[in-house]
């Protein structure tokens, strides 16, 4: 994709935390100013798996791996007065059973609440960012995109794989193109204006619906403190 339109390209596995920090490092060099940084790694395993790091996948790809880019990159980021976006889902309100204690979904995993959980930890971790560094500059926000008709859940055996690879997929699903409508509207909106700086965004409005977890500013914390040391 990056070659059709010219682009430079930086490629890492979320499942590596050392690529992460390579990835990083590579960006702080090769980009003195970020304007945008949008964080939309994503997926959701059949069983429970450890990384190479240690770390359950589906808490690491979707949640720390974005939340360590994000932390070293924060220098640049701040002094871009940048917007990070985070991926999001309604998943962090249907599926998730958050327990800050059990961030690596070690007690009876199931697929779908081990995805809602890291996706309730987006919506968490762009708050908290908000909180503390909204001051210095950034302008934090999360969104849902919709169900789109992607490459996810292809390798896995849950309910999920179905609803996006099975025969009512054009029914189910939107296109990546039209998905990426309110990802550039973030990013090309102004913070305070477009969307409120914090928040969590789908069809471009304030869900009436929520998880009250998302809106908990001691879990937030806990979250972000907890995540600091995994990803040290």
């Amino acid at each position: 994709m990056a070659a059709e339109i010219d682009a430079p390209c930086h490629l890492a596995d979320f499942a590596v935390l050392g690529q992460v920090r390579r990835l990083a490092a590579e960006l702080r060099e090769a980009y003195p100013r970020i304007d945008v940084l949008a964080n939309n790694a994503g997926g959701i395993m059949a069983r429970r798996e450890l990384t190479a790091d240690g770390h359950e996948k589906t808490f690491q790809v979707n949640h720390l791996a974005p939340f360590l880019l994000t932390t070293e990159l924060l220098p640049v980021l701040t002094a871009s007065d940048a917007t990070v976006i985070q991926t999001s889902s309604r998943a962090a309100r249907v599926f998730a059973k958050f327990d800050i204690d059990d961030l690596q979904n070690a007690n009876r995993y199931r697929p779908q609440t081990a995805y809602g959980n890291a996706k309730l930890a987006n919506i968490l971790f762009t708050r908290e960012l908000q909180r503390r560094s909204g001051d210095a500059g950034i302008s934090a926000v999360s969104f849902h995109p919709g169900i789109v008709g992607t490459s996810f859940a292809a390798d896995t055996t849950h309910f999920m794989r179905w609803v996006y690879h099975g025969p009512l997929k054009r029914l189910l699903t939107i296109t990546p193109e039209k998905a990426a409508e309110d990802l550039v509207w973030l990013a090309t909106g102004t913070p305070g204006e477009s969307f409120e700086p914090g928040e969590y965004y789908e069809s471009r409005e304030l869900p009436a619906k929520i998880n009250p977890d998302s809106v908990n500013p001691v879990l937030a914390d806990q979250l972000w403190e907890r995540s600091a040391a995994l990803g040290a």
